[in-house]
């Protein structure tokens, strides 16, 4: 299905330069000399690269159509990722690459997101927060509690985030996946 600049939302999928890519942000232009134009940021979705162009008004691009499974990840053989269907037990297999940075946050059996495009598996979103243990950080000394000191932890999926000093190996975290922030102690 064609769309026109005249349709564009932000998060929408479209076809451009026969990529698939999401409207990050659009701005329409209409100068008081010579005709309207978008100027567009976009991301492309296999990639992840951000690209900026303008186009004119009224262009037409083709939509694709987007769709999330909720699925369990299993585990990871080094170079794939094992994900199943937990109503048909169905198994699936994702690149590393294809998982990219939300790797970092995939525990064994937590529940993820799959994203397909135009049914073409293109990606794993984790879950917005998780809860994940403490397996080595620097021990905090009492007066070392200053308001707003950090240290730098590693988390059980390897993970490295900065923590407040109050806590310690063993400490369960809450974790923000979208920016890898620390939430609150468990």
């Amino acid at each position: 299905m064609a769309i026109s600049t005249a349709d564009f939302k932000n998060g929408m999928c479209i076809m451009y330069n026969n990529k698939m890519c999401t409207i990050i942000e659009f701005q329409h232009v209409k100068p008081g000399k010579g005709g309207a134009f978008v100027r567009m940021k976009l991301r492309d979705i296999k990639t992840g690269r951000v690209l900026s162009d303008t186009v004119n008004a009224g262009v037409k691009f083709d939509t694709v159509r987007l769709e999330q499974r909720e699925m369990t990840y299993l585990y990871n053989d080094g170079s794939d990722f094992y994900f199943m269907d937990p109503n048909s037990y169905e198994q699936f297999s994702l690149p590393t690459d294809h998982v990219g940075d939300a790797a970092q946050w995939l525990k064994e059996n937590d529940p993820v997101t799959l994203e397909y495009a135009d049914g073409e598996l293109i990606g794993c979103e984790p879950q917005m927060f998780v809860e994940l243990e403490v397996t080595e950080t620097d021990p905090g000394f009492k007066g070392d509690t200053v308001q707003g000191g950090t240290k730098p932890a590693t988390l059980e999926t390897g993970a490295e985030v900065k923590v407040p000093m109050y806590v310690n190996v063993g400490d369960v975290l809450q974790i923000d996946t979208r920016d890898g922030r620390f939430v609150k102690r468990m």
